[in-house]
This record gives structure tokens, C-alpha cells and sequence, in this order.
């Protein structure tokens, strides 16, 4: 009988680190948004349109761009917003390919647009910068180059700015091509971007318009943001000093100036998927280094944990992300660890399967919240609808990527913040490379023990052939 208690006890314990923290952390905070966003969308109204329609100024920051400006710019004509209310204004950082040359192809092509062009130095952030002091009108709106608008963005954007007079500042939607998704030839690439659409979907549509209800938006997207013109103007621009300058004037708006930010889910912005498993690698590495620079400039001497963790959203998202990370880790290991200690392997098994049976439930539901979000844009709900079997797949997808933020951490603490990184490939090869040299090292060390063994026993057997 105390033999069974023992093991009852012990399982006990086992799930309560394998699941019952999981389900703490992270399913009951999913579910909970799950109901305050059906709650929004049941209780929201559609915007009227206005019929007002005030002069803005559409900032199109160009690095290389040539293969995409004109699709970029096509879509700004191909808005529904009145062409002779936009002035576009391309500021080039440094392009040393044919930008230009599509840049002036443009204009040609759409004579109704008022473009110009104007050359910066030394990154994105003094090329926004740039922009904002040659912009007029009475809202600023970022748009990269890589990207296209849907038809209707712009003017509910403006209609929401028009709307709520207390809104400041706004960021898009982001999603990723769907065409250039379906056109993708490799199996196994064509899959990792149909997964970073379904994170986006669920990242905006769920997380940021959660966030959205509670002025808690972390980070405005810099693919796609809004803002009025007289509140852009009043902070200290983007910093130069941070990979994310897009969290920074974020953090400028909402906490400095007190001002509101929110997620404009009917505003659509297309950008390019993801071209490969390098790119993601970098990209995840730089929004969390990006997250930790920014968290210190502003957060640095208002970290109090306990008190904290209840009213600041800030703090439990710094702990979420990053003091809970290196738990989550050794949690992880230590799973793989248990099976070689005599713990019960079908109780591992049956803990995995749990944990991952509570992460696909919680997609469903942000799948079904996502989807009534998507209802005024039929053709994008039902590509997005099709692909439900992405939902046994996103929590794999996450684990990925899990492993992808908690590099950049680690890769924060020992180097100095840049946009160029190594990608997932170098530092592959580096880890291989350092595991082979530790392996040759301990080979090394067998096979000088090995030489001293013998030789040992050769000094003692020939010593022992003389005596004969």
C-alpha cells in the first residue's frame, strides 16, 4: 500500500509540474481572452464611414526594394481613399539597386498620386524620422515597401482615427500574402509560411486586439502603423539605439505621453512571407532583443515583481518572456532527464500528450475568434477557414519558435544590438563545430590515457622478459 502512495504522490507531483503550470500560465489566459473577444465582437458596431476624408501622409521607407515598390505603390492607387488626399513620401536609406528607377516608373504610371522621393543615411529609423519632419496633414502612416494594402485599410483607418477622437495612435493588421503562400513550389517551406500566416491571424486578431481592449499594446507594428499627425510630432521620434524602433515610440506614446494606442483590425496590410527557416531565425532573435532594450530604456526602475505582476502589464510580460523562459527550459530537459532516472515512461508520455491536447484546444477557440473577426473580408475568411489543420500544428510550430526568442536572449546578454545577426544555419554550424571540438578534445584525453595504460604494461612485461 505505501508502495502505490509513494507512486500516486509522485505522479501527483509530476503533473502538477507538467501541466498544471501550463495550464496556469497560459490555457487559462487564452481561454479568458477567447471570452472578452467574443464578447467585443458581439457587442461592436461597424464603423460608419465618414464622409470626411482629411489629407494624410503615407511614409514608405525603401531599402532594395526594387522588386516591390511598384506593387507597394499600386495598391496605395488602388485604395478606395482618394488618391488627391495622399501624399506619399519614399525615403530611401541607402538602396543601391533600382528603387529609384521604379520609384520614377511610378509616377508615370500614376499620375493622380503625389509622390516625392527623399534620400537618408544610416537606417530605418533616421529614414522614418525623415519622413515625419517633411510630412503634413492630419495623419502620418507608415507602410514598408514590401507590402500591399488591402483595398479598404486606409480608409478604416482614418474612419476609426475620425470616430474616436481619443485614439492616437494605430497599428494595422499584418498578415502574410496569402497568393505568394499558395505560389510557394517547396512542400516543406510552403508549410512553415501557411504556419506564420496562421501566427500572425492569431497574433493581431487574438493577441494584439486583446491587448487593444486594455491599452496594453506592447508594440505598434512598424510594417503598418497610424498616428495623428500633432501626437507624432510631440515625441522624441524613433530612436536610433534600439533593433526595434517601432517598440520604442510605442512605449513614447503610451507611457510618456499617456496617450492611447490600439489595433485597427479592419486595416489589412499583405507583407511577404517568410523565404526561409535563416530569416525566421533572425527575425524572432531581433524582436526579443529589440523587446529587452526597449523593456530597459523605460522599464529599468519600475520593476517591482510583486506589485508589479498585478497591475503592469509590462512586468508580467517581461516575466512571461523572459525570467519564466530559462523555467521553461530547464523544464523541458529535464523531461528528456526523467526517462533515464527510472520515472514511469508512460506517465511522461501521457503529460506531453496532455500539454499538447490543452495547447491544440486553445488555437481552436483563437481559430474560431479569428474567424468572426475575418467575416467583413470573405475571401481572406475563407482561406483562412480552409486551413484548420494548421491548428494541430501551430503549438509544434510555437515550440520552434519558443527555442528561436530564448537565442535571442541569450545572445543579448553577451553582444551588442544589431540588424545584422548570424542565422540559424551559422550558428548550427558554430554549435556542431564546438561540439566536434569538445568530442576531439575528450577523444584526445581517451587517447592519451590509452597510450599511458600501455605503455605502462609494456614497461612492466618488458621488465618482466628480462627477469627471464
Amino acid at each position: 500500500m505505501t508502495f502505490i502512495t509513494q507512486i500516486f504522490h509522485s505522479s501527483i507531483i509530476f503533473w502538477a509540474a507538467w501541466v498544471i503550470i501550463p495550464v496556469v500560465m497560459e490555457i487559462i489566459p487564452t481561454i479568458g481572452n477567447f471570452v472578452i473577444l467574443i464578447k467585443k465582437k458581439i457587442v461592436s458596431r461597424k464603423e460608419k464611414t465618414v464622409d470626411f476624408s482629411p489629407e494624410i501622409t503615407l511614409i514608405i521607407p525603401v531599402y532594395n526594394q526594387e522588386h516591390s515598390l511598384r506593387r507597394c505603390i499600386s495598391s496605395i492607387n488602388d485604395s478606395n481613399y482618394p488618391n488627391d488626399k495622399i501624399y506619399i513620401l519614399v525615403v530611401n536609406n541607402m538602396s543601391t539597386d533600382r528603387s529609384f528607377e521604379v520609384f520614377c516608373e511610378c509616377q508615370e504610371e500614376f499620375p493622380e498620386l503625389t509622390m516625392n522621393w527623399v534620400n537618408s543615411k544610416q537606417g530605418k529609423s533616421k529614414a522614418l524620422n525623415l519622413g515625419l519632419f517633411n510630412s503634413f496633414g492630419k495623419y502620418v502612416i507608415h507602410i514598408d515597401s514590401d507590402g500591399v494594402l488591402q483595398r479598404d485599410a486606409i480608409r478604416n483607418m482614418v474612419t476609426k482615427f475620425e470616430k474616436n477622437p481619443d485614439i492616437d495612435c494605430m497599428t494595422g493588421t499584418i498578415m502574410t500574402n496569402p497568393e505568394m503562400i499558395d505560389e510557394t513550389d517547396k512542400f516543406g517551406l510552403r508549410l512553415l509560411r501557411k504556419l506564420e500566416f496562421f501566427e500572425y491571424c492569431q497574433a493581431f486578431l487574438a493577441g494584439r486586439n486583446f491587448q487593444s481592449e486594455f491599452n496594453n499594446i506592447f508594440t505598434l507594428s512598424g510594417a503598418f502603423s497610424a498616428f495623428r499627425r500633432s501626437t507624432i510630432m510631440r515625441t522624441n521620434m524613433y530612436n536610433t539605439d534600439t533593433v526595434c524602433e517601432d517598440t520604442h515610440v510605442t512605449f513614447q506614446i503610451r507611457d510618456v505621453l499617456g496617450d492611447k494606442v490600439v489595433l485597427c483590425s479592419e486595416a489589412i496590410f499583405y507583407v511577404d512571407p517568410i523565404e526561409d527557416m535563416n530569416r525566421l531565425y533572425i527575425q524572432r532573435q531581433r524582436w526579443q532583443r529589440g523587446e529587452i532594450e526597449v523593456v530597459h530604456m523605460f522599464m529599468k526602475n519600475r520593476m517591482h515583481v510583486v506589485r508589479g505582476f498585478f497591475s503592469d502589464f509590462i512586468v508580467r510580460l517581461v516575466m512571461f518572456d523572459h525570467t519564466f523562459a530559462f523555467p521553461r527550459m530547464i523544464w523541458y530537459f529535464a523531461l528528456i532527464c526523467l526517462g533515464f532516472v527510472n520515472y514511469p515512461f508512460s506517465l511522461i508520455i501521457q503529460s506531453v500528450i496532455i500539454m499538447y491536447i490543452l495547447y491544440v484546444f486553445t488555437t481552436a477557440l483563437l481559430y474560431i475568434c479569428i474567424s468572426l473577426f475575418l467575416k467583413p473580408f470573405k475571401k481572406l475568411r475563407r482561406y483562412y477557414m480552409r486551413k484548420w489543420y494548421l491548428v494541430f500544428l501551430l503549438p509544434l510550430y510555437n515550440f520552434v519558435v519558443f527555442w528561436f526568442r530564448f537565442a535571442g536572449i541569450i545572445n543579448s546578454m553577451k553582444s551588442k544590438g544589431s540588424w545584422k545577426m548570424r542565422n540559424f544555419t551559422e550558428e548550427r554550424d558554430t554549435a556542431v563545430g564546438i561540439v566536434k571540438s569538445d568530442f576531439l578534445w575528450l577523444m584526445r584525453g581517451i587517447e592519451k590515457a590509452r597510450r599511458f595504460v600501455n605503455y605502462q604494461d609494456n614497461e612492466f612485461g618488458g621488465g618482466h622478459e628480462e627477469t627471464r
